[in-house]
């Protein structure tokens, strides 16, 4: 069990996701976050991530292993594609 609020995760979250952010953009790519529920992040992979093969291999090895490295291993990360409608 996560011992944070989504409230609470917010802010290492945005920054944890800052450090990956560049790598994404090295290849044309993106990330929004979507919002935080339950110790799941919820983010929008943009520009040449959106659709890529390799994207959820980015996200499971790149996006997540960093989240859970510098906030709490127990957090995930869930890809919410363009067009998809997101409600948390």
């Amino acid at each position: 069990m996560i011992p944070f609020s989504d409230e609470e995760l917010l802010e290492p979250v945005k920054q944890s996701l800052d450090t990956v952010r560049p790598m994404l953009e090295r290849d044309g790519g993106g990330m929004d976050l979507l919002g935080i529920k339950n110790g799941v992040v919820y983010v929008r992979l943009t520009g040449h991530c959106h659709g890529c093969a390799a994207s959820s291999q980015t996200l499971k090895y790149g996006v997540e292993r960093q989240l859970k490295l510098d906030i709490h291993p127990e957090l995930s990360v869930v890809n919410i594609p363009i067009g998809e409608k997101f409600e948390l």
